[in-house]
């Protein structure tokens, strides 16, 4: 872009500012600048724009349609900025930021239960989790490590299986009569709700067992497992989900499995990492937790861990 139509962080912080508070005075005082400096700025956007931000009514600011549009692109890039530079400042200082993404309910359910006592073994280490449901470049997004459901390749990184997965249709004891079923079309009487991720998933579980029904694909569709499990316990119709996701409402007795079919998937959970950054301290630090805790999983008499690891 040709440097006169390039506005600079300043101008933009002014504009912000002032929107934020409708006043060139109050922006002005925020920033620690004159009130002349602050309109100075914002009338220089606003040459580069060839836009108005602002009106003026009743000696009141307000914003115009094209300001609202560029308020909301530019808290955008400032929020951006903040994030690079707080990302620069902890870079190779001795508090490091490790950044983690993971499937939502994944993490809630199996990934944050086994980050107790991590902070304290590791305190130079700030974790920065986000939740990931869709694809996305690790590089590019600055992720170290990344937990996945797939085939256990992802490129340009290394990737350590976790565990694999069988899912179980999953409802609330209410919804059962005291005959029970005969044969799992019956689970069509209820609701089969949907997960926007696995839109195959009961289509694959009936077919698994040499049924076929057109229902396989109707029903509310939920763009978590979380989500689902929550319907499902809240009577909302039959969920299809990882037995490990609900294993504690099963345990409660909030959830029942309503035909005792586990189809194990062909996919499985990963933990993923860039190869360049394999030696960094931060990354084998953390790697080596996940995989302590994954062994004491498997040392564990625990009936919930059990059914995770079975």
């Amino acid at each position: 872009m040709n440097k006169r139509h390039l506005p600079s962080l300043s101008a933009m912080q002014c504009f912000e500012a002032a929107a934020r508070h409708m006043s060139f005075t109050r922006a002005a005082n925020e920033l620690s600048l004159t009130q002349s400096a602050v309109s100075k700025q914002v009338s220089q956007l606003e040459t580069i724009l060839a836009h108005h931000l602002f009106r003026r009514v009743r000696k009141r600011l307000q914003l115009t349609p094209e300001g609202s549009v560029y308020l909301t692109e530019v808290r955008k890039i400032l929020s951006q900025v903040e994030m690079s530079t707080r990302y620069m400042r902890s870079y190779g200082a001795d508090s490091e930021v490790l950044n983690v993404a993971t499937l939502p309910t994944f993490g809630s359910r199996w990934l944050i239960p086994r980050l107790k006592g991590f902070r304290l073994s590791h305190p130079d280490i700030s974790l920065n989790i986000t939740n990931r449901a869709e694809p996305f470049d690790m590089e590019k997004e600055r992720i170290d490590i990344a937990f996945f459901f797939g085939h256990g390749a992802w490129p340009g990184a290394e990737c350590v299986h976790l565990l694999d997965e069988e899912v179980v249709p999953v409802c609330s004891p209410e919804l059962l009569t005291a005959k029970g079923l005969q044969n799992p079309i019956q689970l069509t009487r209820l609701v089969l709700m949907q997960n926007a991720q696995r839109p195959e998933a009961w289509h694959d579980w009936f077919e698994a067992q040499g049924f076929y029904t057109e229902q396989s694909y109707h029903g509310p569709r939920f763009d978590s497992f979380y989500m689902s499990i929550r319907a499902a316990q809240a009577g909302c119709g039959v969920a299809l989900v990882p037995r490990f996701l609900a294993a504690e409402e099963l345990q409660e007795g909030k959830l029942v499995i309503p035909w005792d079919y586990a189809l194990k998937s062909r996919d499985a959970y990963y933990m993923a990492y860039p190869e360049h950054k394999a030696e960094l301290s931060k990354i084998s630090r953390f790697t080596d937790w996940i995989a302590t805790r994954l062994e004491q999983d498997l040392n564990s008499t625990s009936p919930c861990v059990n059914e995770i690891l079975e």
